[in-house]
């Protein structure tokens, strides 16, 4: 899972967006056209970053590695997650009824996890993350949860890695609190093509327009 988020201070709102895993775009370092998750496998964390700079035309200032038991474990850190569910399902042993519901980690995982049994497929899926990270964002920002910062992170171990200091994290936490409770959200659009019997979701150049113009318009000063 590839998200990004461009938060503004001064605008006081942050914007939340997956870029779809199949996306078939340059590679950074290789010169080859590829699906963007595949730029990890080739150079992990750097060709990721530089990957989605080239795809998005800014600058990727922060990131944050997490892998699935890090997942579970940050929602389970903050007391779970309350998600308004868009419809009911079952996955991995669990029910997701329709409507508002709480979510601890291992529900979490597996809520954001599905994607066969949702009509949009991974648009669907990619739209139950974000759900879930907007929650989770609203909690860590929650003064209750924020005094203990130190805590949740301790619990964290290997699973996440990250070029954001602590100093950095408690900063974020105070002076970016408001900002982080108005996250606004979007969708890339794109169109399904098999190309050497390779599935790969195809972005317009319009539509990484869109995307550029959105999100430069996001990070804008004054």
């Amino acid at each position: 899972t590839l998200m990004v988020m461009a938060v503004n201070p001064q605008k006081e709102s942050a914007l939340l967006f997956n870029i779809p895993r199949d996306t078939r775009t340059r590679i950074a370092g290789r010169g080859i056209q590829d699906k963007i998750n595949h730029a990890y496998a080739y150079g992990g964390v750097k060709m990721s970053i530089e990957t989605v700079e080239d795809f998005l035309d800014v600058p990727i200032e922060y990131y944050a590695k997490v892998n699935m038991q890090g997942f579970a474990r940050i929602v389970d850190a903050l007391g779970g997650v309350e998600v308004d569910n868009p419809f009911a399902f079952e996955y991995g042993g669990h029910t997701f009824k329709e409507g508002l519901i709480h979510l601890d980690g291992d529900a979490a995982l597996k809520y954001t996890r599905m994607r066969y049994e949702d009509p949009r497929g991974d648009l669907g899926r990619n739209e139950r993350q974000r759900l879930v990270l907007k929650a989770m964002i609203k909690k860590a920002a929650s003064p209750a949860t924020f005094t203990n910062l130190g805590t949740v992170l301790e619990s964290l171990g290997s699973s996440v890695t990250t070029n954001i200091t602590f100093d950095e994290m408690k900063k974020l936490g105070s002076e970016y609190r408001d900002v982080l409770w108005r996250v606004e959200t979007l969708e890339i659009k794109g169109r399904g093509q098999k190309i050497n019997g390779i599935y790969y979701l195809i972005v317009s150049d319009e539509e990484k327009k869109r995307i550029r113009f959105l999100v430069k318009k996001q990070l804008e000063q004054g």
